[in-house]
């Protein structure tokens, strides 16, 4: 059976779990899954009412939620999200939005807001979410927590209500790197870890920041020489935004524009706008944009060789309050996509680990390297704790 537990979580009692799981490694823990994976015989209705009530319900588990379970993990319940995933606050106009414990006078940030607030509250261990344009990272940031994007592909998207699928991973969020870990070895377990660590500052990613947040994140960290050279030289990092807006939006329209336009769903502010922005992008403007971005992914590759992780803020800064303005907002959240694209043009594994605090609000520090190094990552995490 299910039972609601405030605004955002539909709990599972007792929680789910396989008769014979495959391994005993996540035994124990709970997990809280985004309601855009299916869970066999829920309807997965992506925060949007109108969807859920147009779906069936799944008629099996999504892969990523599969594999939690047979490894031992219980599932704790379905949780909210944005709507359809097209948002990064966490502010929910059809369904409200989830507290965010480690600042509840600040958003929890999205879309994986019900995952996230679900860890940060003790409701679950684990928090299975998807990230997109930065859905796990920044929550993970804002609420104080660990948050993994994996490398693009990873993780199989089976059973994922797909959003832009060339930046689509699902991703996960902790307390604490030893669940983290865990998860690591059962997805990313055949990675090698051998690699000599190159530790790099970009300086221009870091000038996004905003300077109290980022003081505090450099007081912080561990001592020792810093190599603070640009990710790119005589570039303007704040170009690649309109490069991800204009990819993204024509993939989510391919998938959600035929629905949109027969349904006429009553989206909240900002997703609205969203989609609509979504609905002009034309074929010419996404393959200009398809350019940019593998001439950005080939210079990501030629600058992250073997053992390099980049450092830097998840976040341009703390949590804005929920009860900012939408221009605050607005530009707060340009700012994190700015920084957040970088991993998703590039289908890179990012790392958020909670270290720091401004304002009374937690500030995360980003791992960030090449395709495949995501245990890498996890391991090196632990010189900053």
């Amino acid at each position: 059976m299910t039972q609601s537990i405030g605004p955002f979580v539909e709990r599972f009692e007792p929680p789910i779990t396989l008769e014979t799981p495959g391994s005993d490694l996540l035994s124990g823990l709970t997990v809280a899954v985004k309601d855009n994976f299916d869970i066999k015989g829920a309807v997965t209705g992506g925060g949007n009412p109108e969807w859920a009530e147009d779906q069936a319900p799944a008629v099996r588990n999504a892969a990523a939620v599969q594999t939690l379970l047979d490894n031992g993990a219980a599932l704790a319940g379905k949780v909210h999200m944005d709507e359809l995933a097209y948002s990064l606050m966490g502010m929910n106009a059809r369904f409200g939005t989830p507290e965010n414990p480690a600042a509840p006078s600040r958003v929890p940030g999205g879309s994986s807001s019900g995952s996230a607030s679900a860890v940060a509250s003790g409701l679950a261990d684990i928090g299975l979410g998807s990230d997109t344009g930065g859905s796990v990272r920044l929550p993970a940031s804002f609420c104080g927590l660990f948050g993994w994007r994996p490398t693009h592909g990873l993780v199989p998207s089976d059973g994922l209500l797909p959003l832009a699928e060339s930046y689509d991973v699902p991703g996960f969020l902790t307390r604490d790197l030893e669940t983290l870990e865990t998860l690591g070895e059962i997805f990313a377990g055949e990675q090698k870890v051998d690699a000599d660590v190159r530790l790099v500052y970009p300086a221009d990613v870091w000038r996004l920041c905003e300077d109290e947040a980022a003081a505090a994140l450099k007081a912080a960290l561990p001592r020792g020489d810093r190599n603070d050279s640009s990710l790119l030289p005589g570039g303007d990092l704040k170009a690649l935004l309109p490069v991800f807006r204009t990819h993204q939006g024509y993939e989510i329209w391919q998938h959600f524009g035929a629905w949109i336009e027969k349904r006429e769903p009553d989206f909240g502010p900002g997703i609205r706008e969203r989609f609509a922005m979504a609905s002009k992008i034309t074929p010419e403007e996404f393959e200009e944009a398809r350019a940019r971005r593998e001439a950005f992914r080939a210079h990501l590759n030629r600058v992250l060789q073997p053992g390099t992780i980049m450092v830097y803020p998840t976040s341009p800064g703390p949590a804005p309050l929920l009860t900012a303005g939408n221009d605050i907002v607005e530009t707060f959240r340009n700012r994190a996509l700015a920084m957040l694209a970088i991993a998703g043009h590039g289908g890179l594994p990012q790392l958020s680990i909670p270290i720091a605090a401004s304002q009374g609000s937690p500030l995360g520090l980003s791992l960030v390297a090449a395709p495949g190094s995501d245990l890498l990552l996890i391991e090196t995490a632990k010189r900053f704790l």
